[in-house]
């Protein structure tokens, strides 16, 4: 396997980008992820915080240590991952996790990986989505996805710009990518609005660093309150308000997070 450094945007020629690695390592040990070519975006994706720009390639241990970010970005990195990781992962890289159902990790032939099924809806799915889970219940892992979708941040990649919502998309027949990302298109920056107040809230299976069964962002701005969730749906969700959970479509294992997703609601509401 090559490994390229390139210097500046235009050198990149194909390869499969890393960051810090700390997902795409596993991909490739696993079989998941295939490449002959690794390019290593260190030095030429942004980094750092300038006011209210964020640098893609900015660790997670660095923006919660930054108290000009916002509560719920701050908290949702601190919560995303252990120490040693949020020292190695970026920002970038943390928005682009895949999922972690364990069909997809363990190579069935899923929905996502070209087959005709999802494996998750008649198998075990306890952890898995309660919306949009008609054709893939996997459900998105990112605490620091759900966090910027909540705080309406916007992203500029290679090649434009977009909000966050617009980098995610549900799969389809025609379509089973969940990103819409051009191949070689790179995230270099976001944008965050300024906001009054802000939270994250996360339930997990341990105390400590593990994907979220359920988490729940709240930030308000300018007399409105914007909700987003993470582990509940195969793209971060942005709910409309409370009321929108009654619109969950459960499966028989995974009405439990419904509740835990209330009394979140319930909680960030009041904190914001």
């Amino acid at each position: 396997m090559e490994l390229l450094r390139p210097s500046s945007l235009e050198e990149l020629d194909g390869g499969l980008p890393i960051h810090g690695g700390t997902e795409v390592v596993p991909l490739l040990r696993d079989g998941i992820l295939q490449a002959d070519t690794l390019v290593d975006v260190r030095g030429i994706v942004p980094r750092g915080v300038h006011g209210s720009t964020i640098g893609a390639g900015t660790t997670l241990a660095e923006l919660e240590a930054d108290t000009q970010i916002p509560e719920a970005l701050r908290e949702a990195c601190r919560l995303a991952a252990s120490p040693q990781l949020r020292n190695m992962g970026s920002i970038g890289g943390n928005l682009l996790q895949s999922t972690r159902c364990w069909y997809w990790r363990l190579k069935y032939p899923c929905r996502l990986h070209g087959g005709d099924r999802c494996h998750a809806r008649e198998g075990e799915h306890r952890e898995h989505a309660i919306f949009a889970n008609d054709y893939c219940a996997s459900a998105h892992p990112s605490d620091v996805a759900a966090a910027l979708l909540a705080l309406g941040a916007t992203v500029r990649t290679s090649r434009r710009e977009l909000p966050l919502a617009e980098l995610y998309r549900l799969p389809d027949e025609a379509n089973r990518d969940l990103v819409t990302l051009a191949e070689g298109e790179l995230i270099l920056e976001l944008e965050l609005p300024a906001v009054e107040a802000s939270v994250y809230l996360k339930a997990m299976d341990r105390q400590r660093w593990a994907f979220p069964q359920v988490g729940v962002a709240a930030a308000r701005s300018g007399g409105e309150i914007r909700l987003a969730l993470a582990g509940v749906a195969p793209i971060p969700w942005l709910l409309t308000g409370p009321d929108a959970l009654d619109a969950a479509t459960p499966l028989p294992r995974t009405a439990w997070k419904v509740e835990v997703a209330r009394a979140l609601l319930r909680r960030a509401l009041e904190r914001v």
